[in-house]
């Protein structure tokens, strides 16, 4: 039987090419979302990927949510934390609606959703937690400071929960993407992508999505039973650790 595999914010960007990856490696795959009906809608339409509605910063509505995938396809054997926003301003002008909504949804996330799942993995000796940080959660970036401190209280957490988890067969990394040629990132002006953002990325280009992909299905993967705890930085040598 095919292990299952939910993907937060798994209908879009970086998430959907995960969820399309994942299925493609033989998992049966739920991809979780926000808001965006029409954009889930297509991508449920063009993959026959099963789709789930909610909001990854209510613990309750996690929990919810994490039930009904269970109830339709299996337990949850891997579990992907891809979900993830920006409310970016500099800290002087920064609100308080501003860090609290980047924080609950980028960093307080991985507890509302690890939590359900982790029990189950636990009891049946099997899970794979991998849990999307970025680049700036690694170096900082000016006017993300909300952004930055998730991201580097996602991998804060990976470090922890793997050694918590280690002996029970489970393992827990994080991938750092850099620059990833999506809608996000597409939306920056092209002057400004041109002369501040490639000129900084060694191999002259924006990542892809599937490069992400690839690297997420090789940690669900029994190959990578002995990688746990790790960071793995995918930036084109934009910064490295």
């Amino acid at each position: 039987m095919a292990r299952v595999a939910l993907v937060s914010g798994g209908t879009r960007g970086i998430g959907a090419a995960i969820a399309k990856a994942l299925k493609a490696a033989g998992y049966t795959v739920a991809a979780n979302y926000a808001g965006n009906d029409e954009a889930a809608a297509k991508f449920k339409g063009e993959t026959g990927i099963s789709v789930y509605k909610w909001d990854v910063s209510s613990f309750d509505a996690c929990a919810e949510g994490i039930k009904k995938v269970e109830a339709d396809l299996g337990p949850v054997d891997v579990l992907v934390n891809n979900a993830g926003i920006t409310r970016d301003a500099m800290l002087h002008r920064m609100t308080v609606e501003q860090w609290n909504q980047v924080i609950t949804t980028n960093l307080n996330s991985l507890f509302n959703m690890c939590r359900p799942v982790i029990e189950g993995m636990r009891n049946r000796k099997f899970g794979r937690i991998i849990n999307i940080s970025s680049i700036n959660g690694q170096k900082g970036q000016m006017g993300q400071t909300n952004y930055s401190a998730a991201k580097a209280g996602d991998i804060g957490f990976t470090k922890a929960l793997a050694q918590e988890s280690a002996k029970a067969g489970i393992t827990v990394n994080a991938i750092c993407p850099g620059y990833i040629n999506t809608e996000m990132v597409q939306a920056v002006p092209k002057e400004v992508l041109e002369k501040n953002i490639l000129p900084a990325i060694p191999v002259g280009r924006l990542g892809e999505p599937e490069e992400i992909a690839r690297c997420v299905v090789f940690l669900a993967s029994d190959d990578a039973g002995f990688i746990t705890g790790s960071t793995m930085t995918v930036n084109g040598a934009q910064y490295i650790t």
